[in-house]
């Protein structure tokens, strides 16, 4: 078999076996497909995420369903205002052996996993917050000058509420611009609300077992970026990314006069890892512009931001992503 021949075969292989993990994660996180869909392009890009959504809709469910289901080692840190860097990432403490010799001993803290769950990730302070920008760019910490490598893969879902920001600190762009995808969690429909209500409420509780495991998800990743790309669909992410920067060419009148920053090189790395896992997810082998418009907003809105007067109006950075999309792909955007 030609090169090309394997690489169809791991991907069909591959896509039966997302098929599978996604009805898996389904029965614990009920209706929500779209979410489902977002995280799991999160973790075959190799990626981190960042889930906003009240409290109380499956966001912490979803984490643990995902680490079971992909088969990844998980921690949970709930980051309050009093958090310090060393509750994340570990610190060294003085030991006495049976000899009465001393010396230091490095703890690990819950970062040394494979799927870390930040919860309500603006309530820590930006001293705490920093503690996560080595680790989810670089993927090891480096603590009292030794650099300490992290679980493989490493994956960060972050939890934010969108409404109630008392006592919170927003994250920095340098780490929101570490997140591959932004994932809004809606409330759910009436009639998933009322599957919800009644799975949740019984004796009843559907299992979901590992379909993944961590080396199945490298390999994964692996063959995700050598799937193989289209000129065109190349050209529409680098046209609409490049359409949002107000000192583009390409940008219109409205962006150059109301977006404060667009979206760097970064964005345009991430939207292209969103297409293919979207489009492999879907059982297709290679990505079209439709992925490109459907993944915009997952992969822009956080790392674009409006002026002043924009806000002032009621603009807001969705409803331009949309515009924009509909401008340079001539497509609708799906999100």
């Amino acid at each position: 078999m030609s090169e090309a021949e394997d690489l169809i075969g791991e991907m069909e292989t591959l896509g039966t076996q997302l098929a599978l993990a996604r009805q898996s994660i389904s029965k614990q996180f009920i209706g929500q497909e779209r979410v489902v869909e977002l995280a799991l392009c999160a973790l075959l890009g190799g990626g981190h995420a960042v889930l906003i959504g009240l409290p109380g809709l499956g966001k912490t469910r979803l984490v643990e369903t995902l680490a079971t289901v992909m088969g990844l080692r998980a921690n949970r840190v709930q980051f309050t205002p009093d958090l310090m860097p060393a509750d994340i990432l570990g610190s060294e403490v003085l030991d006495t052996d049976a000899n009465g010799q001393r010396r230091f001993r490095f703890v690990e803290g819950p970062i040394f996993c494979q799927l870390l769950m930040a919860d309500e990730i603006n309530r820590a302070s930006p001293r705490t917050q920093s503690a996560l920008l080595q680790a989810m760019q670089e993927q090891v910490v480096t603590v009292a000058g030794i650099n300490r490598p992290l679980g493989a893969p490493f994956h960060v879902l972050a939890t934010q509420n969108p409404i109630e920001q008392e006592g919170t600190y927003p994250l920095p762009e340098a780490q929101l611009d570490r997140f591959l995808l932004r994932i809004d969690v809606p409330y759910p429909e009436r009639q998933t609300e009322r599957e919800i209500l009644l799975a949740t409420t019984s004796n009843d509780h559907a299992a979901s077992p590992p379909v993944f495991s961590a080396a199945d998800l490298l390999a994964a990743q692996r063959v995700l970026r050598a799937m193989p790309v289209g000129d065109s669909v190349v050209e529409a992410i680098l046209d609409l990314v490049r359409a949002l920067r107000p000192q583009d060419a390409l940008a219109s009148d409205y962006v150059q006069q109301n977006v404060a920053w667009g979206p760097g090189p970064r964005a345009a790395q991430a939207l292209m890892m969103a297409v293919r896992a979207r489009s492999l997810l879907g059982g297709r082998l290679v990505p079209n512009v439709d992925d490109v418009a459907d993944m915009a907003y997952p992969a822009l809105s956080h790392r674009m931001a409006l002026g002043f007067a924009a806000r002032a109006q009621g603009d807001d950075v969705a409803g331009l992503i949309a515009r924009t999309v509909a401008a340079r792909l001539g497509t609708q955007d799906a999100a």
